[in-house]
């Protein structure tokens, strides 16, 4: 005899067991032994997350598309924090590309505990084939980073295209957040203007300054506790959200 959706919805269920996430809170942000791969790593928001990723202890994998400067920085934040790092090259919008460049991260480290989606294009590309290793590992850990366009509509410049793609990515990890619940987490960190070379630009700085109740662009350090925090065993209960960090920009 077949179940209807009522009862379905009100058969008795066990609770999944509670993590092994250890009860010391800075333990909770240790990273020792894990491994994140960051795209857009060079500089900017991106090389913040290695940064931060490697302060904690953890081992990274720098994905860079055009500026080779992750080449000379993933040596350097090996010799300085005593951990693995190395630089690889890859344009996102190559499927191809993004499916034998992770898995090869996978293989050189030898697992992927979180996969950081640190650029519009290729998001996709790389949530699908980062899903692949965590669906086999039987765990993993995404984090999308979107904007602030992706809650408002930006002025003083117009930008349809970019706010509705932010809007896609955003609702795609809160998507994905439940296709993957029985091996990975998947959060979304929606930044608003930082100081960075993709940050305010002169004709919309003095808006920015404006609208910002901290009255000033973020600095990338800033930054680096979130994405740690979200990478970390500190955030173990927490999928499908959307951090907003703008320094009060999008207040009603």
């Amino acid at each position: 005899m077949s179940m209807s959706l009522e009862d379905v919805q009100n058969a008795p269920r066990e609770p999944r067991p509670f993590p092994s996430t250890p009860e010391n809170v800075l333990q909770q942000f240790s990273m020792k032994d894990k491994v994140v791969a960051i795209t857009g790593a060079s500089d900017g928001i991106g090389y913040a997350v290695a940064e931060a990723i490697a302060e904690a202890g953890g081992n990274v994998a720098l994905l860079y598309n055009s500026n080779k400067a992750a080449e000379e920085k993933a040596p350097q934040l090996a010799k300085q924090h005593n951990i693995k790092a190395k630089a690889y090259q890859l344009e996102i919008s190559n499927p191809e590309n993004v499916e034998k460049v992770i898995n090869q991260v996978a293989k050189d480290f030898g697992k992927l505990d979180v996969f950081v989606a640190n650029s519009v294009d290729g998001t996709f590309y790389c949530a699908k084939f980062a899903g692949h290793i965590f669906k086999s590992q039987g765990f993993g850990n995404l984090i999308i980073t979107s904007s602030i366009s992706a809650h408002i509509v930006n002025v003083p410049v117009d930008q349809p295209v970019y706010n509705a793609t932010k809007a896609a990515i955003s609702h795609l990890g809160k998507s994905l957040a439940r296709e993957w619940r029985e091996f990975a987490r998947v959060n979304v960190v929606s930044p608003g203007f930082f100081d960075t070379k993709l940050g305010a630009a002169p004709k919309v700085r003095n808006e920015a300054y404006r609208m910002a109740v901290l009255g000033r662009q973020g600095h990338t350090k800033e930054i680096k506790g979130l994405f740690l925090y979200l990478a970390s065993d500190a955030s173990s209960y927490q999928t499908g959200s959307d951090v907003v960090i703008d320094g009060g920009y999008t207040l009603p």
